[in-house]
């Protein structure tokens, strides 16, 4: 749903189990017009994501009005290893594996993404919750994208801080550190990374039991998808995912674009993607110290209210509306 006045979205999504929960922000609020879902390789292999997010838009009955278009099946130049081991098998939890029969759009995602940019100058954001490897496709058929687009938001990078698939890297930008490097490089973005998610973002016992409590579809549907998250990060080595939690990166993101006043704290800085293979692939240098001659051009989220985060996607599950306790 939304309102006259909303801001005009695309969400490109790699969809496994977080993604589903921001993409029913993004269904679910009035403050956005959820208008196209693109779909890029990354989480699992493709058709689940494909089919995930058609029904993860069903569940938040717009199904008939977001059209889902598939995009790139491969990263740029990479070869890439899928992310089941957390999300589970499919990447809805190891457990439920949809067939919604609803057919894709005929379009190809990066097509999308540049006529709409084109056809409505300044009017659309783009929330980037997958690898950017569409992104920069689009960029690459449209140079002038940048400044097409109203706005861009993106989930990815570690900044200045312990990767979550190598120790440098974020999965998004280390799945497709080409691409990353391309549009880190070339759009103004508020970037929202792993670093923030894992002080802001964590689900622990007490959210559990809270959520077990709603009893509605969408809470179930949280259930589902995080089972087998939970149970691997309850095996993580990390300081902070050494137990029963989940992390919520792209629902925070989303939130974050719904919500500004969420973000707590912001910086902008110069940001620069190693492209280049090996242990550092998919770094993301942030120049918080300014010592680089390179141009701070990315916002990055350096704090978030997770108490108020934590409540509007209760809200969601609870009663189908991020923005019902205000």
């Amino acid at each position: 749903m939304s309102g006259a006045d909303s801001r005009r979205v695309i969400v490109d999504t790699d969809t496994a189990g977080d993604d589903t929960q921001a993409l029913l922000l993004a269904a679910l609020s009035d403050r956005v017009s959820l208008e196209g879902v693109t779909i890029c390789a990354g989480n699992v292999p493709f058709e689940y994501q494909v089919e995930n997010a058609k029904y993860t838009l069903d569940l938040a009955d717009v199904a008939d009005d977001v059209p889902v278009y598939e995009g790139a099946r491969s990263p740029l130049l990479k070869d890439h290893e899928f992310a089941e081991y957390i999300h589970g098998e499919g990447g809805l939890g190891g457990n439920l594996f949809p067939n919604t029969g609803i057919p894709s759009a005929d379009e190809h995602a990066v097509d999308y993404i540049v006529r709409s940019a084109r056809e409505n100058p300044g009017e659309i954001t783009l929330v980037c919750i997958a690898p950017l490897t569409n992104v920069a496709l689009a960029l690459q058929r449209e140079p002038d994208l940048p400044e097409l687009l109203e706005d861009v938001w993106i989930m990815g990078g570690a900044a200045n801080a312990l990767g979550n698939v190598t120790p440098a890297a974020e999965y998004n930008f280390w799945v497709d550190p080409d691409a990353a490097r391309a549009v880190t490089g070339a759009v103004e973005a508020t970037l929202v990374d792993w670093g923030v998610t894992v002080r802001d973002s964590v689900f622990d016992a007490d959210v559990f039991a809270d959520i077990e409590a709603i009893d509605t579809p969408l809470a179930d549907f949280f259930e589902t998808v995080t089972e087998a998250v939970r149970a691997f990060n309850a095996q993580s080595d990390h300081d902070a995912l050494g137990a029963d939690v989940t992390t919520q990166p792209d629902s925070m993101t989303v939130a974050t674009l719904l919500e500004p006043e969420l973000i707590d704290a912001a910086g902008r800085y110069y940001v620069e993607v190693d492209d280049r293979e090996g242990l550092t692939r998919g770094y993301s240098l942030v120049d918080e110290l300014g010592v680089t001659e390179g141009e701070p051009r990315t916002r990055v989220v350096e704090s978030v209210d997770g108490d108020r985060f934590e409540r509007m996607l209760l809200d969601t599950l609870r009663h189908r509306d991020p923005h019902y306790a205000e």
